[in-house]
């Protein structure tokens, strides 16, 4: 399946969940299941089979590289593009993140109004 419609948006913080959801679904147009933790990410990622999936870097408990190593050994899970989204994004940062296997940094804070089109440039990325 080659079009992004279903997002994974993994946040600790209450606030930013609410505004990357609305970004996502009122202007993105995509269909968001949003996990409060990397454990919650963990239980329910399968069930909601993400097209892409935005990961916070720092979260309490298992922080955005630890749980993106246990995604990836999930069945079904190594491909599916995983973006980090994280205040720091120097570009050795930013070249760690790649190195553990996300396609790309979405800095925060992100502009609402252009968070889905951030995400479609990344997909593409993964599907150019």
């Amino acid at each position: 399946m080659n079009t992004l419609q279903r997002i994974l948006c993994v946040e600790d913080e209450p606030d930013i969940q609410a505004i990357a959801r609305m970004a996502l679904e009122l202007v993105g147009g995509f269909q968001v299941h949003v996990c409060a933790s990397g454990e919650q990410a963990l239980r329910e990622v399968q069930a909601f089979a993400p097209d892409m999936i935005l990961l916070d870097v720092m979260m309490p408990g298992m922080d955005g590289p630890g749980t993106l190593a246990a995604l990836r050994a999930l069945p079904g899970l190594a491909t599916v593009p995983v973006a980090c989204m994280t205040a720091k994004v120097q570009p050795n940062e930013v070249a760690h993140y790649k190195s553990l296997g996300a396609l790309d940094v979405v800095a925060k804070p992100f502009n609402p109004m252009t968070l889905a089109d951030q995400v479609r440039k990344i997909w593409g990325m993964h599907h150019g």
